[in-house]
């Protein structure tokens, strides 16, 4: 059977948090590329233009994307939108499942009745990254089971990486085990490629990476140790004191805007 034939579009605006904002996936300018730059960039490259918008900011919980993008989002008048949030509300001290499914189908179905084609993913169990996830696992199993009825709901498409063990390769994500680094971005941006049809896409995002030596149990312990002084502990501290990585910032890039810069490669980089 051939496959479908790729749609053009022309407005490409992506909602979401720091996933979408592109951490950790530095551009070689001070800056994150990220997934939504990737898939943007894959997107001019196969069709000659594109406008982009970015408006996604770190920290901001579902409710908050819908409160503060969604109204700025439909004003762009977009064809192509990505919805990607939820890791902040499952990390939050409380979590309401109904809420975050009522948020996300509100921001598909306006974007979609606007003329968007719609494009969310899953997140996968973060448990075999670090073992303290196992306690927000059923809280990661609501959150795609919403994300899967809401996008049966309003035509969305949706990604399910939750659904192949690839996804959970440490060597796809970064050090503080929340976000992906450069080669996570990558393979999210190629399954979204994929999703929407996009030439010279395929499936290869799903395969496993090849096997590598497995670490010690000492390199084991010493990046459990490394991960809660520099990640754990401060995220902790943050959340005692009301503060969150949203205070003070805007969105990276808040105007629809034509895509200039080529696809560049750079490596992934620690941050300190």
């Amino acid at each position: 059977m051939d496959s479908p034939s790729p749609v053009r579009f022309a407005r490409y605006v992506a909602l979401g948090d720091s996933s979408t904002e592109g951490i950790d996936d530095p551009d070689g300018v001070g800056g994150y590329r990220g997934w939504s730059q990737r898939l943007a960039e894959r997107i001019h490259a196969n069709q000659g233009s594109l406008h982009y918008a970015n408006l996604a900011v770190r920290g901001l919980t579902t409710a908050q994307v819908r409160a503060r993008q969604l109204a700025a989002a439909l004003a762009l008048r977009p064809d192509l939108a990505t919805v990607f949030c939820g890791t902040n509300d499952v990390t939050a001290l409380r979590f309401d499942a109904a809420r975050v499914a009522a948020d996300i189908e509100h921001m598909q179905r306006a974007l979609a009745a606007g003329g968007a084609t719609v494009l969310s993913f899953t997140l996968p169990d973060l448990t075999p990254l670090m073992p303290l996830a196992r306690f927000i696992a059923p809280r990661i199993a609501a959150l795609n089971r919403a994300l899967i009825a809401a996008s049966r709901q309003t035509g969305s498409v949706v990604v399910d990486f939750a659904a192949y063990p690839v996804a959970t390769d440490y060597r796809l994500w970064s050090e503080d085990r929340i976000h992906a680094n450069s080669a996570g971005h990558a393979r999210i941006a190629e399954a979204l490629a994929q999703a929407l049809h996009l030439p010279g896409s395929n499936d290869s995002w799903r395969q496993p990476l090849t096997p590598s030596d497995q670490r010690t149990a000492l390199q084991r312990y010493a990046a459990e140790a490394r991960w809660v002084g520099r990640h754990l502990v401060p995220w902790l501290g943050q959340g005692m004191l009301g503060r969150s990585s949203a205070d003070g910032r805007a969105p990276k890039r808040p105007e629809l805007a034509p895509l200039h810069v080529p696809p560049i490669e750079v490596q992934p980089t620690r941050r300190r």
